[in-house]
């Protein structure tokens, strides 16, 4: 355990300038993370460089774009052509004061406010009478301003009507079809992953002071955790799932916890120095003890996932792949951690899109801390 780890520590390099720094120097990231990103985006090395460091300084502007849009902000987007966070405004006296803040501004239909209020009255329509399973789910999206409703192909029925009548007397609603998600849990097989009661494989999202958060539909509360070796690790302490999808698994029996996210060899193994929120457009890596090590865009943020064990809701939405036996494995941008994994659909050979659950809440839910480097 010990010596498994250490080796991870030693191989760690620092994937992007730490946000905590005062200055918006450019990122500064391992060979490998750049040549992932050269495979999965199709770009140079130096555009992968370029990229890094402005979602680095997207990220930092957000806070203060957001409060000079005001009451007019209409959601947010890193655009990777235009290297800028771009703001939607419902209000174009509000454009000037966004690019006083370090963004671009473009017209919105709808105020993110009006949005998330008709997605959060889908929301609870769903909780008080679940969704029908041909629902896949539902999310915001300030470019198109709607709600967007997505249902497997082809989705029909007297049901699914009276879902989406219910949904458009809430605000704006545009229908898509995507296949439907599930979990990505897996019986037990080789790699590196960490067993619930025996016959269940999961992968570890961050560690926290303790022990370390995972997906809720791993396992319940007591449920008896192993590691890579096969040694006792511990138990869940915490898990929800439906309704969330996040879990902490306490840990003992002399396991110990670094500040690391494995690289399989594929990039180095990364350090976590923070968990600040990633902008829709914004790169996105994952690590999963299946597929191991692979990377993509953040495609919406607070969307409600319908699978068949139950909606989970706050997910954000990815076009990174994942297979069975990657839940709860990390989701990172440069040394921020983002999220566990939840579930999709797809595979890492014809592709996909993944869900996480972010990793705020979970911290915040059971006032839990990262550990960092």
């Amino acid at each position: 355990m010990r010596r498994r780890i250490a080796l991870a520590l030693g191989g760690a390099a620092v994937l992007t300038a730490s946000l905590a720094s005062s200055s918006l120097s450019p990122a500064v990231a391992s060979p490998g993370l750049i040549s992932a990103m050269q495979r999965d985006f199709g770009l140079t090395a130096a555009q992968a460089e370029t990229r890094l460091g402005q979602e680095v300084t997207a990220a930092r502007v957000m806070p203060a774009a957001q409060k000079a849009a005001g009451a007019a902000f209409g959601g947010a987007w890193f655009d990777p052509a235009l290297g800028k966070l771009v703001v939607g405004v419902t209000d174009p006296a509000a454009a000037q004061a966004v690019r006083q803040a370090g963004a671009e501004a473009a017209p919105a239909k709808v105020s993110a406010a009006k949005l998330d209020a008709a997605k959060a009255a889908i929301d609870a329509s769903a909780k008080a009478k679940p969704a029908p399973a041909a629902v896949s789910g539902w999310r915001t999206d300030p470019r198109a301003g709607s709600v967007v409703v997505t249902l497997r192909p082809g989705a029909h029925g007297a049901d699914v009507d009276a879902f989406l009548a219910k949904a458009r007397e809430a605000g704006p609603v545009t229908v898509a079809t995507t296949p439907a998600a599930e979990p990505f849990s897996a019986g037990t097989v080789g790699g590196d992953p960490y067993y619930i009661n025996g016959n269940t494989r999961c992968s570890i999202g961050f560690s926290v002071q303790g022990g370390f958060v995972s997906a809720g539909h791993c396992g319940g509360v007591g449920s008896s955790v192993v590691g890579w070796d096969g040694s006792a690790m511990g138990s869940f302490a915490g898990s929800s799932f439906p309704g969330n999808d996040y879990s902490f698994i306490r840990i003992g029996n002399g396991w110990w916890t670094a500040p690391v996210v494995l690289g399989w060899g594929t990039v180095s193994d990364a350090l976590v120095r923070g968990s600040w929120v990633a902008p829709v457009g914004t790169s996105v890596c994952r690590s999963g003890s299946t597929t191991h090590w692979h990377c993509g865009v953040v495609e919406g943020l607070n969307e409600t996932v319908n699978y068949s064990q139950g909606a989970v809701y706050q997910v954000t939405r990815t076009n990174v792949c994942a297979e069975p036996g990657d839940s709860g494995g990390s989701f990172i941008t440069g040394d921020q951690a983002q999220g566990v994994t939840s579930g999709g659909w797809g595979n890492c050979g014809s592709g996909g899109e993944t869900w996480f659950q972010p990793v705020n809440e979970i911290l915040q839910t059971y006032g839990l801390s990262l550990v960092t480097a």
